[in-house]
């Protein structure tokens, strides 16, 4: 099935983002991932949902959430028209040269930061488009990832469209 990304504006209070979650786990949806924040406005948040569904099943969703009352605005957003980036911090075992060497090429190539080196291991951050981070994590799983922080997709469409 093809991920697809939702994106709406709700009250930002307790029990929203269970309510959400829950909308997913009763219809049987896992949630790829999922980011929230709040906006200019403190009392609102924008939450972003990336769901493995077919349309039909997506536009049920859609539509399940948009009966929620604390959901003010939501959006199926274009994939063509959309910017969509992740973050990850990893951190790699690097205690013999090579590997060091390896996870600093493959750092910078992806435009990654190094936020920490010790004797045995570096911590990166790096933003990408999710398939791009895939691509970096499988990169680096010879040199041995020892943990890993994934944010999930924050998204937002080109132009004059909002949300």
């Amino acid at each position: 099935m093809p991920k697809h990304v939702v994106s709406f504006i709700v009250e930002n209070k307790p029990g929203v983002l269970f309510k959400v979650s829950n909308l997913f786990r009763r219809r049987g949806y896992n949630i790829d991932g999922i980011t929230v924040g709040a906006l200019l406005d403190p009392e609102l948040s924008r939450m972003t949902v990336t769901v493995d569904a077919d349309s039909r099943e997506l536009n049920q969703i859609v539509e399940q959430l948009d009966k929620l009352v604390e959901v003010i605005k939501i959006k199926r957003l274009d994939p063509i028209r959309t910017i969509c980036r992740e973050l990850v911090l990893v951190k790699l075992m690097t205690q013999d040269p090579e590997a060091r060497q390896e996870a600093v090429e493959a750092i910078n190539e992806n435009h990654g930061l190094i936020l920490d080196i010790e004797p045995e291991t570096i911590i990166a951050e790096i933003t990408g488009e999710p398939s791009e981070i895939d691509k970096f994590l499988d990169r680096v799983k010879k040199i041995r990832i020892k943990e890993i922080s994934r944010t999930g997709a924050s998204a937002i469409e080109k132009g004059n469209v909002i949300l």
